[in-house]
């Protein structure tokens, strides 16, 4: 008699008993009332693993070196392109001044995976042609907005000068690439940048203003239904933001980033 027999039977008794029934007596076997635990085995420990990864070079390039970190550039397009990103973070951040080349080479594929390299490699020394990218208004927005995005990675605090170019770019996904990557930049020089952007033309734009601002600063405004609000609405209650600056500006600092709740 298996698990499934027994509990119909028991139905069945039960059943009984609610009609007035006679119980009716059946033998059933202990071992599939009373089950016992079998005690848990933790799996064996796997051996310790070496580390057989090769670390980046930290020393300057050879010639030898210098002549292949060219020869890689064009192969940051194409099939081989992740191996030749690889290649790079290998050669370390001595192969960034050959690397930013790529940066002003003709294919934007090309252009983008340099920057993503820069960002593997940790390589801050490129810091200042990414933010020359960003603040370029004739490369295309994909390209500027991840340049932005590597260069706050790396070292923010010199992004404050880029992100006031983009925020004022026609192109209203650069601005809101540069709203948003202004929370990360701790420093009080983006929040005067920051409040303009509160009555941008487009909303989205200016929502991401707004987080940044509250994120940054921790001040609470009047309750506004800024999801539907329009420009005219954007622009009345950005004054608020304006007043409140021209109040702290002078004693205002950056507050310090809220740490994560751990969890009990």
């Amino acid at each position: 008699m298996n698990q499934s027999d027994v509990f119909r039977l028991g139905v069945f008794l039960m059943i009984g008993v609610m009609c007035g029934a006679e119980p009716i007596h059946a033998e059933i076997d202990p071992a599939l009332v009373w089950q016992t635990q079998v005690p848990y085995e933790a799996p064996p420990e796997n051996p310790a693993v070496p580390d057989v990864s090769v670390p980046p070079n930290t020393t300057p390039l050879s010639p030898e070196e210098l002549q292949r970190a060219e020869a890689l550039l064009p192969l940051l397009e194409g099939k081989q392109e992740f191996w030749a990103m690889g290649e790079f973070v290998h050669l370390g951040e001595s192969s960034v001044p050959v690397l930013v080349k790529a940066l002003t080479m003709p294919s934007p594929r090309i252009r983008y995976n340099a920057i993503e390299t820069l960002l593997m490699m940790k390589g801050v020394q490129g810091v200042p042609a990414l933010l020359a990218t960003a603040k370029e208004p004739n490369e295309i927005p994909r390209v500027r907005e991840h340049a932005l995005r590597v260069a706050v990675r790396l070292d923010p605090a010199q992004a404050p000068d880029a992100i006031a170019v983009m925020a004022k770019d026609m192109n209203p996904s650069v601005r809101k690439s540069a709203v948003f990557e202004a929370r990360y930049v701790r420093q009080k020089a983006i929040i005067p940048i920051l409040i303009p952007m509160v009555s941008d033309d487009e909303r989205f734009v200016a929502l991401s203003a707004l987080q940044s601002l509250w994120i940054l600063t921790r001040h609470e405004t009047e309750s506004h239904d800024w999801e539907t609000s329009t420009k005219q609405d954007r622009a009345a209650w950005s004054s608020e933001w304006i007043d409140w600056w021209e109040d702290y500006k002078e004693v205002f600092e950056i507050p310090e980033p809220k740490r994560p709740r751990r969890s009990s």
